[in-house]
C-alpha cells in the first residue's frame, strides 16, 4: 500500500483498461515536434524527409544522396557525405561557447560523483586518442570496451570515434568467454577495460575477468586499464599492459583533428543474441545511425541542450550508445550517468538522483518499472520529482499497470509517457507516440515514427485485421537501420529479410522477429518475440546459447530453455534438463547447470528455475515442443498435446515445477 492508501490494484481500477490519455498542455507548447501534420509530411517527402535528421549534424562534406537503394536490401543512407561523430558529439559544443556547460553528469555507487563539462571531454577524447594512434590504432581498427558504467567508457567510445575506429562495446556482465568470442570475431586486437566496480558495494575484481578472456583469444591484444576501485583491489598488470590514467597524463594538452569519415563507414560493433548461439556483430554507419538517434532523441524524448536528461541504461546495450552517448551528447544535452543499482543503498535510490539533479527526462526499463511498483510508492514520495517533463520506457512491452504507476507516482500525471519499441539492429526508436502529438494508449507502443512504415502481417504476408494478432514488419529503409552482419551478409539477408518477399521482386521487408497486433487507431502493441530468444530485464538471451552451456556441463544429456513470465524481470530462463546416466538430478548438479550458465554467458542469463526430466516433450519427428515447456513454466493451461510421441511426460514435468 502506498502512503496515499492507494493500493495497484486500486490504482488500475481507478484508470481502466483502454484509457487513453492525451499530453498535457504545458508539454505540447514546448515541445521540439509538436504538429501534427509532420506524418503526412514525412510521407509525402520520403526518403528526403530523413534530410531534416541530417541537418542536426554538423558535415565535412554534404551528401549528394539522401538513399541510395540500388542494391537492396544492402541500403545505403547520405552517400557523397562525410562527418565525424566524436566532432559532433564534443567539439562543436565547445565551438559554440558551451564548453563550461555539464555534457556528463556520474554518479557512482558509493555516492561519489564527477562532472564533465563539454570542455573536459574534449580535453580526455583527445588525450585518449592520442594515446590510442600511439599505441598503434589506426582507421578501421575494431577496439573493444569492456567495461561498467563510468566515464572512461563514453570517453573511449568518442576517441575511437575521433580516429575513426570503430568500437565494440561488451557488456561488463557478460562473462570471459563472451569477451572471448566476441573479440575473436571482431578480430580486436586492442581492449580498454578496467580493474573492477561496484556492485551492492562489493568490488567485483573485472581484470581478473578480462584477463580470463584474453587467455582464450588467439592473437595478440594491447589492453588498457582503468581505475575505477583505486586500493581496494589490487589487480596485476602485466608487460604490456597500460593504465588509462597515466596514458591521460603522457598525452595532456594533446588534439586529434577529427578523422572525417564517411556517411557509411562503421561507427561501431554491438553483438547480439542469435537463434543459431552465435552471437550477431550488427554494424552500425556513422552518417545514418548518428542522424537518426539524433532525431528520435529530439522528436521523441524532448532533448535541449538546457536539460539534465537520464537513461538509466547500460552503456553495454544499445539503449546506452544511443540514447545516453550518441543521442544526447549531439544534441549538446546534459547526460547523467549512473553506476549502480536502483535499490542500493536504499530503494529510493533513483528518486534521490532525479531530485538532486533536477532531472528532467527519465528512460528506463518496465523491468525497473515493476520493481518500483512493489517497492511501493512511499519511496517516490519522499522526494521532490517535479523537474521531470518527460518518462520513457525501453527494453520489452510495458503492461498497462506497470504503466499507469509510472505515469500517476512517477509522473505526477504531468509527464508523457514514451512507451518506445526498437532493436539493436534498428538503431533507435520505430515505434511509440511523438509526446508533443499523439495520445497515449498504456499497453501499446503506439504508432510507427514518422518516416517508419511498419504493418502486421499474418504468414501469408497479408495485413491483420485490427485486433489480430500477427509479425511485425517493416517495409522501409531507415537511416539508424544496421547495414549488414559483420562479415556476414549472407546471415544478414537470411535472418532479417525477404520473409514476405517475392524472390524475384525488388521488395525487401524487414522482419524484427516480433509478433504484434494493431489496433483502429494504427496503434501498434508488441507482444514479444516469435523467435527462440529470451527477454531477461530487456536483454536478449539465445536459447542456443543457453542450452549449450547447460549441455557443456558434466552429467547434462540434453537441454530445452524456454522464457517464463517473470514479475520484475518480464521473462525469466526455464532450463529442463535430461540427465546422463550414473548421474543424479540432484541440488549439487544444479548448482553447476547455474554456474555453468553464469560462467559461459554471465550472470543476467541465471535460470530462474532447472527442472530435470527423463524426457522432454517432442513431437513424432524429435522435435521439442517448447510451447509446452512455456505453458508449465507460466502455469498456463496446457495445449494439445495430440501431436507428441510421449504425451504422458508433460504432465509429469508439470508436478515438478517450483521444486522436486
Amino acid at each position: 500500500m502506498s502512503e496515499d492508501g492507494e493500493s495497484a490494484g486500486e490504482l488500475e481500477a481507478r484508470l481502466p483498461d483502454g484509457e487513453t490519455f492525451e499530453p498535457p498542455a504545458s508539454f505540447v507548447e514546448q515541445a521540439n515536434v509538436s504538429d501534427e501534420g509532420i506524418y503526412e509530411a514525412f510521407e509525402e517527402d520520403w526518403p528526403a524527409c530523413w534530410e531534416r535528421a541530417a541537418d542536426l549534424l554538423d558535415w565535412d562534406d554534404d551528401y549528394d544522396t539522401v538513399l541510395n537503394d540500388s542494391d537492396a536490401p544492402f541500403y545505403e543512407w547520405f552517400t557523397g557525405g562525410s562527418l565525424n561523430a566524436s566532432y559532433n558529439c564534443v567539439d562543436r559544443h565547445v565551438e559554440a561557447g558551451r564548453g563550461d556547460e555539464a555534457a556528463i553528469e556520474w554518479v557512482g555507487e558509493l555516492g561519489e560523483t564527477r562532472t564533465y563539462t563539454y570542455d573536459d571531454l574534449h580535453r580526455e577524447v583527445n588525450e585518449f586518442a592520442a594515446a590510442l594512434r600511439e599505441l598503434g590504432v589506426a582507421e578501421d581498427d575494431v577496439v573493444t570496451l569492456y567495461m561498467p558504467m563510468i566515464p572512461e567508457l563514453p570517453v573511449a567510445m568518442l576517441a575511437c570515434a575521433r580516429i575513426g575506429a570503430p568500437h565494440s562495446v561488451v557488456f561488463a556482465g557478460f562473462s570471459a568467454d563472451a569477451l572471448a568470442t566476441r573479440m575473436e570475431s571482431a578480430d580486436s586486437e586492442y581492449l580498454v577495460t578496467c580493474d573492477g566496480y561496484y556492485r551492492r558495494g562489493d568490488v567485483l575484481p573485472h581484470k581478473e575477468k578480462a584477463d580470463e578472456g584474453l587467455a582464450s583469444v588467439g592473437h595478440d591484444v594491447t589492453t588498457i586499464v582503468a581505475d575505477r576501485t583505486g586500493e581496494e583491489y589490487d589487480h596485476p598488470m602485466a608487460d604490456g599492459e597500460h593504465d588509462f590514467d597515466e596514458l591521460l597524463a603522457a598525452h595532456e594538452g594533446a588534439t586529434v583533428e577529427p578523422v572525417q569519415r564517411d556517411a557509411e563507414d562503421m561507427l561501431f560493433l554491438m553483438y547480439t543474441s542469435g537463434t543459431t548461439g552465435k552471437p550477431k556483430g550488427v554494424k552500425h554507419t556513422t552518417g545514418g545511425y548518428l542522424s537518426y538517434v539524433s532525431w528520435t532523441a529530439h522528436a521523441v524524448l524532448d532533448i535541449k541542450p538546457e536539460d539534465t536528461y537520464w537513461c538509466s541504461a547500460d552503456i553495454g546495450w544499445i539503449t546506452g550508445h544511443s540514447y545516453i552517448v550518441y543521442g544526447p551528447l549531439a544534441l549538446g544535452t546534459t547526460s547523467v550517468m549512473y553506476e549502480g543499482t536502483p535499490d542500493y543503498p536504499e530503494k529510493d535510490r533513483l528518486w534521490e538522483i532525479v531530485e538532486d539533479y533536477d532531472v528532467t527526462q527519465l528512460y528506463t526499463a518496465p523491468t525497473a518499472i515493476r520493481a518500483f511498483m512493489k517497492w511501493g510508492a512511499e519511496y517516490p514520495n519522499r522526494h521532490d520529482l517535479s523537474s521531470l517533463r518527460l518518462l520513457g520506457t525501453v527494453g520489452e512491452p510495458i503492461n498497462p499497470r506497470a504503466w499507469k504507476w509510472y505515469y500517476k507516482h512517477i509522473g505526477d500525471e504531468s509527464c508523457p509517457v514514451v512507451d518506445t519499441w526498437w532493436q539493436t539492429e534498428t538503431g533507435g526508436m520505430m515505434i511509440t507516440t511523438l509526446p508533443g502529438v499523439g495520445e497515449m494508449k498504456p499497453g501499446s507502443a503506439g504508432p510507427p515514427l514518422p518516416g517508419i512504415s511498419a504493418n502486421v502481417l499474418d504468414q501469408s504476408g497479408d495485413p491483420v485485421d485490427p485486433g489480430e494478432a500477427g509479425y511485425l514488419t517493416v517495409d522501409k529503409p531507415w537511416p539508424g537501420m544496421l547495414r549488414t552482419l559483420y562479415r556476414n551478409d549472407e546471415r544478414f539477408v537470411e535472418e532479417y529479410w525477404r520473409e514476405y518477399s517475392d524472390p524475384e521482386d525488388d521488395e525487401w521487408v524487414y522482419f524484427p522477429e516480433d509478433g504484434a497486433k494493431l489496433d483502429e487507431d494504427g496503434y501498434i502493441t508488441v507482444l514479444g518475440r516469435v523467435d527462440d530468444v529470451i527477454n531477461v530485464s530487456g536483454h536478449r538471451l539465445g536459447t542456443m546459447e543457453l542450452e549449450s552451456a547447460i549441455v557443456g556441463v558434466e552429467g547434462v544429456a540434453e537441454a530445452a530453455v524456454v522464457g517464463g513470465d517473470h514479475d520484475i524481470k518480464g521473462e525469466a530462463v526455464y532450463a529442463y534438463v535430461i540427465t546422463e546416466d550414473g548421474h543424479e538430478g540432484d541440488e549439487a548438479l544444479r548448482e553447476r547447470i547455474v554456474t555453468g550458465v553464469e560462467d559461459a554467458i554471465g550472470p543476467i542469463a541465471r535460470p530462474e528455475d532447472v527442472i530435470f526430466t527423463p524426457e522432454l516433450p517432442k513431437t513424432r519427428s524429435g522435435k521439442i515442443m517448447r510451447r509446452l515447456l512455456e505453458d508449465i513454466a507460466n502455469g498456463d493451461e496446457l495445449g494439445n498435446t495430440n501431436t507428441l510421441r510421449n504425451p504422458e511426460i508433460v504432465d509429469d514435468i508439470a508436478g515438478k515445477v517450483g521444486g522436486d
